[in-house]
């Protein structure tokens, strides 16, 4: 029997996550994604610094680093669809933000419009491709590629003011953008270290990857 929501959201326990990106690798596996496009990424903040006490030989640290698994969000107010001038980019069943291949254009303005990078283009193809909450997974009562894949159970999901009432509502996490833009659909147990956004204590390690 296919999983049904009213909006769907993924949860993230940052507590959890070691980097390890099997996520990312399971999504990219799954939707046999080309080099330099992916739908989930697995983003380092990291800050701090360390002193040496040279009359006692020791040194203290405030060093921090945590990861926070990544991809759409499904937002509320996806800025994408609002900009998409072809219709391609969509919210539909689940709440699930999608973008149709046959309509868009290849415009990349929902790309450059989403703070969280999630449409992604795919220049073989020559339009914008993005998550879909793996829509054919969950058709088979079967849970998304990139949660199945987690080794330390970080990810999971579910219908979103749900997990809000089992986990909170924490989405304001640096690296991640305020979340009052898009009203995004995803529930952060926040790593001890954790810091919210905008933070300036520390920066995204490897923007490349992310």
């Amino acid at each position: 029997m296919a999983k049904t929501f009213k909006q769907i959201a993924f949860y993230v326990d940052q507590e959890k996550c070691t980097g390890c990106k099997a996520c990312q690798i399971a999504c990219k596996d799954k939707h046999d994604l080309p080099t330099g496009v992916s739908w989930r990424r697995v983003p380092e903040f990291s800050g701090g610094s360390w002193k040496v006490d040279q009359t006692t030989n020791t040194f203290t640290s405030n060093q921090f680093t945590y990861y926070t698994s990544l991809s759409c969000n499904h937002c509320d107010n996806p800025i994408c669809v609002e900009v998409c001038p072809s219709t391609a980019m969509h919210k539909g069943e689940n709440g699930i933000v999608a973008v149709d291949p046959d309509v868009c254009i290849g415009c990349r303005y929902c790309e450059m419009a989403c703070p969280y990078g999630a449409p992604q283009f795919n220049a073989d193809k020559g339009i914008m491709t993005k998550c879909d909450f793996c829509r054919d997974r969950l058709a088979n009562d079967q849970d998304p590629a990139c949660v199945a894949a987690c080794p330390s159970r970080v990810l999971d999901y579910g219908e979103a003011a749900e997990l809000r009432k089992r986990h909170g509502a924490t989405a304001d996490i640096a690296p991640l953008p305020d979340p009052s833009i898009t009203s995004p659909n995803i529930v952060i147990s926040p790593h001890r270290e954790a810091r919210p956004h905008g933070d300036t204590s520390g920066e995204l390690a490897r923007p490349q990857e992310a």
